[in-house]
């Protein structure tokens, strides 16, 4: 693949996940980006668009939350600011197109497709990301300079985490089509090198453990039975006994918590369950837009003539337990398994060319997903 210096996806993953950082001189040749910078600064003014605008004046840094209007771009000096704008792919169907690109990780690890535009001399401050990156050239040139230092400390009082001491080890001006993948922890700087400069960072989550023990927790609390404990899963203490402080917790209430707790099991269904309704579970700023209503026959019309989309806000994951959209478990009759298993790795699903069953693929989850407005139709 190009796209990997003429690596194959399993010696990039082999050699370089999350292990080094990697180079790639015109990863797509002849890459010029998905927008302009008006363009980008219209998305940035649009609601539930997340968008920074973020200032450097001599030592000061300040960050500013969108969505903009005119008057705030109007205010910007020539130079020392930077847009950034995330989930370009929730709006842009070409941005779809250039993460495809990237299908060599699993969709289970893709965060979004974030847009940066600066003019020449800016940036925004050396920092660590703790989550893969892929840093893909578009307009302009960028300099970008990496470190794996150790000094990790931070500039006090500035509003983003940027680092007190940076110490470049590695250096490369990268130009349209080029592309640096970094590992999470590699500290990196990037300033533009011209004007109009644009970046595309692809990201990908990481999850910290904290977070997803606390929302496997949750995810407990909902989903598991306590089949070791009484049937109404109330505490007893049929043999309490006269305490000589009444408001001691003595040891047995203690113990008694304690058995009911170790009470709770789960297995890797469980975890695979949980999984799937995490990953997909929308971010807050995602708002979808339902769909005009239709009856079910000509919903399944037209299934039967035009080719059927994920929406471009939403994620569709499967394990080997269970379909996942958008943070709901889908009812998938067996026959269409497969049909599924293919809009959930394409995002697309043409009928005529996968053969499948059209009236059974018309099941009452995929019909209230397209009302939902999580999948539609192609135009045209």
């Amino acid at each position: 693949m190009q796209l990997l210096n003429n690596l194959t996806p399993a010696q990039f993953l082999a050699d370089y996940w999350q292990k080094k950082p990697l180079l790639i001189r015109q990863a797509i040749p002849n890459f010029k980006g998905l927008l302009n910078p008006n363009e980008l600064a219209g998305l940035a003014c649009e609601d539930n668009v997340p968008a920074r605008i973020i200032q450097q004046k001599k030592d000061q840094w300040t960050v500013k939350y969108g969505p903009f209007d005119e008057a705030d771009f109007a205010k910007l000096p020539k130079r020392d600011w930077t847009l950034l704008v995330q989930n370009v792919n929730h709006y842009l169907p070409e941005a779809a197109d250039l993460l495809a690109l990237f299908s060599f990780i699993p969709h289970a690890r893709l965060d979004d497709l974030m847009v940066s535009y600066a003019p020449a001399g800016s940036g925004i401050g050396a920092h660590v990301d703790s989550y893969d990156v892929f840093l893909l050239q578009g307009a302009g040139k960028r300099n970008w300079k990496i470190s794996a230092q150790n000094d990790l400390n931070l500039v006090e009082g500035a509003p983003l985490k940027i680092l007190q001491n940076f110490e470049t080890e590695q250096e490369w001006t990268l130009q349209a089509g080029d592309m640096l993948y970094l590992p999470p922890q590699v500290a990196h700087w990037g300033v533009s090198a011209s004007d109009d400069c644009m970046t595309y960072s692809i990201g990908f989550r990481a999850a910290k453990r904290q977070e997803l023990t606390h929302e496997f927790l949750n995810y407990l609390q909902d989903h598991l039975e306590q089949d070791n404990v009484r049937a109404d899963g109330l505490y007893a203490d049929a043999d309490l006994a006269l305490q000589k402080h009444p408001a001691e917790i003595c040891d047995n209430m203690v113990k008694k918590v304690s058995l009911m707790l170790q009470s709770l099991t789960w297995d890797t269904n469980n975890v695979a369950d949980f999984l799937g309704q995490y990953l997909t579970e929308p971010k807050l700023d995602v708002v979808f837009t339902p769909a005009p209503k239709i009856s079910k026959a000509e919903f399944t019309k037209r299934l039967a003539a035009k080719t059927l989309l994920l929406s471009l806000k939403s994620q569709l994951l499967f394990t080997h337990n269970g379909f996942y959209l958008n943070g709901e478990k889908l009812v998938v009759p067996a026959e269409i398994i497969e049909a599924i298993k293919h809009l959930a790795d394409k995002r697309y699903l043409n009928i005529t060319a996968l053969q499948a069953n059209i009236h059974t693929l018309c099941s009452d989850s995929l019909f209230e997903a397209y009302l939902a407005g999580y999948v539609c139709f192609k135009h045209g």
